[in-house]
């Protein structure tokens, strides 16, 4: 295939535009690098390892994936080493530096830190909680479960943009989950 014809090889809109985010190759792009954080999230993730994934420069990836996700790629990345240590609280019975440590973080002191930062309890009072709580939750379906215990997501993309266009309107039927 040429490169006129290959969508990831044409050039990228000018980073800030209106244009940037509605170009497809360039949200594939920073969905490969958001998918490799989701996979991998006890990895570490510089955003010259996600620039490179992507396959654009470090501050265009940075600003494009605000722009697209509605957080910086290291708050994304912390959310979700979170919600693992999270689950991890109320599914097994490793200690919490062990599932410091296998969700990604280098130092305990800085987990603890972060986890009561992010959800207001420290580690061990969340496994408290999420284990006086688990005869209720286990009525809820899982995938309901994770969405709502999900930490710090900021709204939906999609819904962003219909707020800022003053759309009240109801969505359509395929961006509903």
């Amino acid at each position: 295939m040429s490169r006129s014809h290959d969508p990831e090889l044409q050039p990228l809109p000018i980073p800030g535009s209106a244009e940037a985010l509605e170009d497809p190759a360039l949200l594939r792009r920073l969905l490969r690098a958001k998918d490799r954080i989701d996979a991998a999230s006890h990895e570490a993730w510089p955003v010259r390892r996600l620039a490179e994934v992507s396959g654009v420069s470090e501050a265009h990836f940075a600003r494009s994936f605000k722009r697209a996700f509605g957080v910086p790629p290291h708050r994304y990345l912390l959310t979700r080493r979170i919600e693992q240590a999270t689950t991890l609280l109320r599914d097994t019975d490793l200690g919490i530096t062990d599932i410091a440590f296998a969700t990604g973080w280098e130092s305990l002191g800085t987990f603890g830190r972060v986890f009561r930062d992010i959800t207001g309890l420290s580690p061990s009072e969340m496994r408290v909680q999420a284990r006086a709580n688990q005869t209720e939750l286990d009525r809820v379906p899982a995938c309901v479960l994770k969405a709502a215990q999900r930490p710090d997501l900021t709204t939906a993309v999609l819904e962003k943009r219909r707020r800022a266009n003053g759309d009240a309107a109801e969505p359509p039927a395929s961006e509903k989950t």
